[in-house]
């Protein structure tokens, strides 16, 4: 029998806590939480999730903290953030200490589910080894979400990873639209911030380009979307 995949939720109000743990049940999942950012950061460290529902505003360490803790011990912990602030400070603040995706309060249960699921099922098909080659000095590993750049150890976060594969497939620029739908998992974007997208393109740049102010190799396409060059391009 498959064993159930297993969610941590770490939630500080009650009635929200009950009602995740419900539906997360129902829909098949084995579910831990904890009220307490450490208590919750404790048990993230104990064992490996197969995702991290984490609110942002909790007691006694906030949600900031033990994301950036967490993604110190793996980078291939799925995790997304619930929050009640939608500011873009926070949004970019989540992303850059290495959560997969944000969801601001109030959200749709359906769409929860649709992006833990979604995440869950990508975080378990990504066993294969297999590295992306960046011209002579970028080396990614898909599997161990180790890299090198320019002869220095780089760790990227499993959205990270799966996005420069996706755009390693690809024969020509990729929107935003399509990297939310290929490698969010989103059915629709209509009500998506694709700063989401811009963000995580931020970061990988300062790990792959010799000069991320001046890519030359995840290019910006203005007004189509982004294309990844495994030989440096001028633009």
């Amino acid at each position: 029998m498959k064993a159930k995949p297993t969610l941590l939720i770490i939630e500080d109000e009650p009635y929200i806590l009950r009602g995740l743990t419900d539906l997360f049940v129902f829909h098949g999942y084995h579910v831990d939480s904890e009220m307490d950012g450490q208590n919750g950061l404790n048990k993230a460290l104990e064992k490996k999730y197969s995702c991290i529902l984490l609110d942002l505003m909790l007691p006694s360490m906030n949600g900031f903290e033990v994301c950036d803790i967490i993604r110190q011990s793996s980078q291939a912990q799925p995790i997304i953030m619930l929050t009640a602030k939608n500011s873009e400070e926070d949004v970019i603040n989540g992303l850059t200490l290495g959560a997969d995706d944000y969801l601001a309060k109030p959200f749709s249960t359906s769409e929860l589910v649709l992006r833990v699921n979604g995440l869950v099922r990508r975080s378990a098909m990504a066993g294969q080894s297999t590295s992306i080659l960046i011209g002579d000095h970028v080396r990614v590993c898909t599997q161990t979400l180790v890299g090198t750049s320019y002869q220095q150890k780089v760790q990227y976060t499993r959205r990270e990873v799966a996005i420069l594969s996706y755009l390693n497939e690809q024969s020509s620029f990729v929107s935003r639209t399509e990297l939310l739908r290929q490698v969010w998992g989103y059915k629709s974007t209509e009500d998506v911030d694709t700063r989401t997208v811009d963000i995580h393109i931020a970061r990988i740049r300062k790990k792959i380009e010799k000069n991320p102010r001046a890519p030359a190799h995840l290019v910006t396409f203005r007004g189509e979307g982004y294309q990844l060059f495994c030989s440096p391009v001028d633009v």
